[in-house]
């Protein structure tokens, strides 16, 4: 989303962060495998090491993305709910709503990257059409 918004010129209207749900990788940089395929979209995620999503969090951000249906029960326990309706799948924003390809099971980035890269750009579509209205 990051890099749809920089190519854009657009980066003063947005804030993007991503943090996990879960305390296993925290620290870790990004997993090798989806750093390559990042690397082929040329986007650079050096530096980058996971963290955990917090309580804060719900308030500061206006929209928290999840890419499966386990994320949004985790991220719903971490913030206490979500009143606001904040919390939404990824791919929800798509024509074809679903959980996002896990990597992590089949090894398919180029899957995953797919399933990413649509729910982006519909996601930055929709919010596109909110403000134009």
């Amino acid at each position: 989303m990051k890099d749809l918004v920089r190519k854009a010129g657009r980066e003063a209207e947005f804030q993007i962060a991503s943090a996990a749900c879960t305390r296993e990788e925290l620290g870790s940089p990004v997993y090798p495998p989806a750093r390559r395929k990042l690397a082929e979209h040329g986007i650079d995620c050096s530096g980058k090491t996971a963290r955990l999503l917090t309580k804060q969090d719900y308030s500061r951000y206006d929209l928290i993305i999840g890419m499966d249906r386990e994320n949004l029960w985790g991220m719903r326990h971490i913030c206490g709910g979500d009143p606001e309706g904040k919390i939404h799948l990824l791919m929800d924003f798509t024509e074809l709503p679903r959980d996002v390809a896990d990597p992590w099971y089949s090894r398919d980035f180029e899957a995953t990257w797919r399933d990413v890269d649509e729910g982006c750009r519909a996601l930055l579509h929709r919010l596109d059409a909110e403000r134009a209205r």
